[in-house]
């Protein structure tokens, strides 16, 4: 790799303010939100409306037209706009290609898709380039099956996730163009990223460097084998989990699909995470399982896809792991895992055809889609489900045992999380482990505060004093609400942090004139709920 090429590139761009807000600014933010769903008709108007005016050419301007739109510019241009790399210097990076049939003083065009990223998390502003391979509204047809993907919703979501804590070494397993590995650098001492796809490697490499990140090593391989033996105190991983027919003619992209049979790569990945972290380490990762009915004439309803993922944890049951995160004597892992969306059969296979460029409407299409419906009829898949997977390796020895069994669907809209749900996640685990290990005893002695997010909801009837609904609202999170009664709600109103729980129970009974010890036993199993789901917290 030529470091010094690439370092030269970063003080290009930096120079250029080659920025999101820079290019939002250049044309505008409905051409900027069009863009990032893959068209990029109203960001071209933009540019041509800029340039019939008379706007003068900038670097970043180029550097938009060149690799955000596909067009094709000078080498005088591109030469302005990088005076330090250089068009020929660009070219050894392999990011453009001759665009003029070789002549002299011609035009170039993107080879690679360059582009800057911002994001917020919670260590504050950050903001990289990422390079990746082109899209299919460039490419003008469908991708080839080594594409390099670029920052898509998945990833995003995944960073989002991810538990902010220091730690002293995190895995990304599956790197791809290399971006949750870096966001792991934000807060880790060492990274490990991974990948089947050399080509994915080396790109994910140029990003680090490209961005100055200096703490990933990259090693190429499938799975967990690059990593044989080792533990790390994370995991995060955006895996090729796209069900894919094996069958030939449908094109296997390596960015989503790890060559396994159904959803058998996710089980794989979950049975083994175990194996590889410290103890109190965390593994996260996005996945999909299948939703499984009897194959026939006489079909019953289909089996929870959440209890499959139950199973692989368990290590009971699945579709054939060999052990890992679970065992047959038993679950050794945490789990916490969240379906936030559930497709059928047919939406799911258009989903992912469209997604690798092949359009509807085309014989392509019917040829892909047949192959996809026959692959889930022939194993009895109805529905498919995604969603985020947690699993955490018991601390131990004093906790050597696991204490979460969460399996859970949340669809309802995700609450204000301008940095994402990974402080969420730390904040419900931390509120886990203080209330499992303490009996109600214990935890009526303590004192508890509610979150600054909270809020609570009455309803009246017209010309009515008391409520007839009462609702316990979180703002942040996954945007939970929780039904009241008058017990519950006058014990988290009066979690300020100046009585324990113990007091607050007992003033209650006295006020509603009922026994304290009746309702201790009732509000409590509520208090360690609300501590679970973050809408309340230790003080």
């Amino acid at each position: 790799m030529d470091h010094q090429s690439i370092d030269l590139l970063r003080e290009d761009l930096t120079a250029a303010r080659y920025r999101v807000d820079v290019l939002d600014s250049l044309w505008g933010e409905a051409a900027a939100s069009a863009l990032f769903r893959g068209r990029r008709l109203p960001a071209e108007r933009a540019v041509a409306r800029l340039r019939a005016e008379g706007a003068p050419v900038t670097p970043v301007s180029t550097l938009a037209r060149l690799f955000v739109l596909g067009e094709a510019v000078a080498v005088a241009e591109l030469d302005a706009a990088l005076p330090r790399l250089g068009t020929s210097g660009a070219r050894s990076l392999g990011l453009v290609g001759d665009a003029s049939g070789g002549a002299s003083g011609g035009l170039v065009r993107a080879l690679l898709d360059l582009r800057p990223y911002s994001f917020v998390d919670s260590f504050g502003a950050g903001s990289w380039w990422i390079v990746s391979d082109l899209g299919e509204a460039v490419l003008g047809r469908a991708l080839d099956e080594d594409h390099v993907l670029g920052i898509g919703g998945a990833s995003m979501t995944l960073s989002g996730l991810m538990i902010p804590t220091p730690a002293d070494s995190v895995l990304d397993l599956g790197t791809g163009c290399g971006i949750q590995a870096m966001h792991a650098a934000r807060h880790a001492r060492r990274v490990v990223a991974t990948d089947i796809s050399h080509r994915a490697l080396a790109m994910a490499e140029l990003n680090a460097r490209l961005n100055g990140i200096r703490s990933i090593e990259f090693r190429h391989g499938s799975l967990f084998e690059p990593v044989e033996g080792e533990r790390f105190d994370r995991i995060v991983s955006n895996p090729p989990f796209v069900i894919t027919p094996r069958v030939d003619g449908v094109p296997h992209y390596e960015y989503r699909d790890g060559g396994f049979v159904g959803d058998a790569l996710v089980e794989q990945v979950v049975r083994q995470a175990g194996e590889h972290l410290t103890p109190g380490g965390i593994a996260q990762l996005l996945g999909n399982w299948e939703y499984r009915g009897a194959v026939g004439r006489d079909r019953t309803e289909s089996r929870d896809g959440l209890e499959r993922v139950r199973s692989w944890v368990d290590g009971t049951g699945g579709a054939g792991g060999t052990g890992g995160a679970g065992g047959t004597d038993g679950p050794t892992v945490d789990a916490w895992v969240i379906e936030r969306e559930r497709q059928d059969a047919p939406t799911y296979a258009e989903t992912w055809i469209r997604d690798g460029g092949t359009r509807p409407g085309t014989p392509e299409f019917d040829a892909l889609y047949g192959a996809w419906l026959d692959d889930f009829e022939a194993r009895g898949v109805q529905e498919v489900g995604f969603g985020y997977v947690l699993l955490r390796r018991p601390a131990g020895p004093g906790h050597p045992e696991p204490t979460l069994a969460r399996y859970e669907r949340v669809d309802s809209a995700l609450g204000a999380n301008p940095v994402g749900l990974g402080d969420h996640l730390a904040d419900c685990l931390a509120g886990h482990d203080w209330q499992v290990h303490r009996d109600d005893a214990a935890l009526a002695r303590e004192t508890v505060v509610y979150a600054s997010d909270v809020t609570e909801e009455r309803h009246y009837w017209p010309g009515h004093d008391d409520p007839v609904v009462m609702t316990l609202r979180q703002g942040g999170g996954f945007a939970r609400s929780v039904p009241l009664d008058t017990g519950l709600a006058a014990l988290v109103g009066a979690c300020d942090g100046d009585l324990g729980l113990g007091a607050i129970v007992d003033a209650i009974a006295q006020l509603l004139d009922v026994d304290a010890a009746a309702l201790r036993a009732d509000l409590l199993p509520s208090v360690r709920g609300l501590l679970d789901d973050g809408f309340l917290r230790p003080a």
